[in-house]
């Protein structure tokens, strides 16, 4: 079905898509994702010039000229709930005809890049360093809405079910290559290679313990040591995984940089985050212009 109901693809009166508040034209065709409202700005006082700025809940948008380069920034709020808004929408603003609610015939492929925060779980990923995601393991369940064998790594899968042991309760892990061309563009000797775990909380599923007990008091170290074919889960955190697999799906090119800002096999945190989150953001601009 290519015709939409209103139901189905929600806009505002002024014909901006529902949730980002955005126009067609308001969007270029390379985005940068950052869970933190506040990091657009850090990132967009970079730019030439920003020509729009658009705010509707945690979805905050600015576009603008970075050295003749015209870049989208958006933020996303945390988890893979909001990717799948924010993936979808972003999607609908260039490949449907919002006059008509019908799907346009040439599709339009985007960059999507998430700059954003993490911690390793590996001793030799420092604190301040850079991970580039070459794949990710969502251990959420938003991919198993979609019809998304295709895009996943299927012998992978079953390597980190079979390692966690994981309980008939919880949601089988899906593994997802990132784009391979945007690794090898953002790929160089001053970064990590990574395989990123996005997780659907910040304390229980990362292994993190305050008041409650969990359910596998073993699952931080269980991620830490697994490994199949020379790979091993690299860091932590809430995204990359479902904006990997959207934008497979979807058509788009999708990568992740992720600032270490925690180091949880050597119990390390970062003395300068914000040293550490801005070092990724000018590492991420000048490799989006190097193309």
């Amino acid at each position: 079905m290519n015709h939409l109901a209103a139901s189905e693809l929600i806009l505002n009166k002024d014909n901006s898509i529902y949730h980002l508040n955005l126009k067609p034209e308001h969007l270029a065709d390379t985005v940068i994702l950052v869970g933190d409202q506040n990091r657009v700005d850090k990132i967009t006082k970079h730019f030439d010039k920003v020509e729009i700025a658009v705010k509707k809940r945690e979805f905050h948008t600015q576009t603008g000229i970075y050295k003749g380069k015209r870049i989208s920034v958006i933020s996303t709020g945390i988890g893979t709930d909001n990717i799948d808004i924010v993936l979808n929408e972003l999607d609908a603003l260039v490949n449907i005809d919002f006059e008509t609610r019908d799907m346009k015939a040439e599709k339009t492929s985007l960059n999507i890049i998430r700059v954003g925060t993490s911690g390793s779980i590996q001793k030799d990923i420092p604190v301040d360093s850079i991970v580039v995601s070459e794949m990710a393991v969502g251990f959420d369940n938003l991919l198993h809405f979609y019809q998304s064998d295709e895009v996943q790594l299927q012998d992978f899968n079953e390597a980190i079910e079979a390692h966690l042991g994981t309980y008939e309760r919880n949601s089988k892990p899906y593994v997802v290559p990132a784009n391979a061309s945007l690794v090898e563009q953002f790929m160089s000797e001053q970064v990590f290679a990574g395989f990123t775990g996005s997780n659907s909380g910040f304390y229980a599923p990362q292994g993190r313990v305050l008041r409650l007990p969990l359910r596998d008091d073993n699952m931080k170290d269980k991620l830490a040591t697994f490994s199949f074919k020379g790979k091993k889960i690299t860091n932590l955190e809430m995204e990359t995984s479902a904006i990997f697999g959207l934008s497979a799906m979807l058509g788009h090119k999708a990568l992740s940089l992720n600032a270490i800002i925690a180091n949880r096999a050597t119990g390390n945190f970062t003395k300068d985050g914000a040293q550490a989150v801005e070092n990724t953001i000018k590492y991420a601009l000048d490799r989006i212009v190097s193309a």
